[in-house]
């Protein structure tokens, strides 16, 4: 959140905001190699949204308990629920930006804006119809797999409204490869207790952010990318490489993200290590095993890469 002149950091806001839109403009995306995602019909654009904001005139709400500068968080709910429905566009990214630019235009003692959502999945389910099975129009059933989300934070400026930072990203994904994945010659001291692997099932949470080059290309756009096109990279790297690490696994899709996407700055990976415990062990490649949950801790890894990453690897 954007601080005051003098530094000090003041926001308040309302979190939790559900907001289950019905048609909003579908999304159509170009196709990449690794991906079959072609857009979203958007039939149930719903959201879970923060929104806080921030002035130089909330101050005295702070401290001296004047509420006369101060919209409720209740309003604000029912600011963001009844503008979702005028949203013409079909992205995350573009639904903040249209209801921080709104807010900011119908209260002029707010200088800044912070809001962040997390879309909501539902996908489409399969009935039987007088040519086969095919995708219903009108039933829908909630997803608890991996969600895409963004982030804004908005600006008054003597032209109206900036985006001063945004980001976008993939939360949840967890992944399993039950083979070509290693971990050995680390450093090896009184303290090393774990043996090394050669072949081992990785299992990792991950979390992958980006941002633009251009705001404008998330807000609306023809660059536009998409959390399921990043996903499937995920898959596809994931597949392709024998990985020493996970730290070498992130590079190499941090690398293929890049490459796919020109429109990309950045991308910043946060990965937990999952991998089972061993309780049987495979006789050899393909064959039974049985495994159990790992205890705690776990460990974590955290990277950011740009376009310099890219340019230093000749491209992927």
């Amino acid at each position: 959140m954007r601080k005051l002149q003098n530094g000090r950091t003041l926001y308040y806001g309302k979190g939790d905001v559900l907001t289950y839109r019905t048609y909003a403009a579908p999304l159509n995306v170009e196709m990449i190699e690794e991906s079959s995602y072609r857009g979203n019909e958007n039939v149930i654009f719903a959201h879970n949204i923060k929104f806080s904001v921030s002035g130089e005139s909330l101050l005295t709400s702070f401290t001296e308990g004047d509420n006369s500068r101060v919209v409720a968080t209740d309003s604000m709910k029912n600011f963001i629920l009844g503008q979702s429905v005028l949203y013409e566009g079909n992205t995350t990214e573009g639904l903040l930006s249209f209801l921080g630019e709104r807010f900011l235009a119908k209260y002029a003692h707010i200088t800044g804006i912070d809001i962040e959502a997390t879309r909501i999945p539902f996908g489409q389910v399969t009935v039987k119809g007088d040519r086969g099975f095919a995708n219903s129009d009108l039933v829908y059933r909630a997803m608890h797999n991996e969600t895409s989300h963004a982030r804004l934070e908005l600006v008054r400026v003597s032209e109206g409204s900036a985006v001063n930072a945004m980001r976008s990203g993939l939360n949840d994904l967890q992944l399993i490869k039950v083979s070509g994945s290693s971990f050995f010659g680390f450093i090896r001291d009184e303290y090393t207790t774990l043996p090394e692997s050669y072949d081992r099932p990785l299992f990792i949470f991950l979390n992958i952010d980006w941002s633009y080059t251009h705001h404008s290309d998330a807000i609306g756009g023809s660059g536009y990318v998409a959390a399921e096109q990043v996903r499937d990279i995920a898959h596809h790297v994931f597949h392709e490489y024998k990985t020493p690490s996970i730290q070498y696994l992130l590079y190499r899709i941090g690398l293929r993200i890049l490459g796919r996407f020109p429109q990309l700055e950045e991308v910043f990976f946060e990965s937990n290590n999952r991998t089972w415990e061993t309780f049987v062990e495979p006789k050899g490649f393909g064959q039974a095993a049985v495994y159990t949950e790992p205890r705690p801790p776990y460990g974590f890894q955290g990277f950011t890469m740009t376009r310099g990453d890219l340019a230093e690897a000749g491209n992927d």
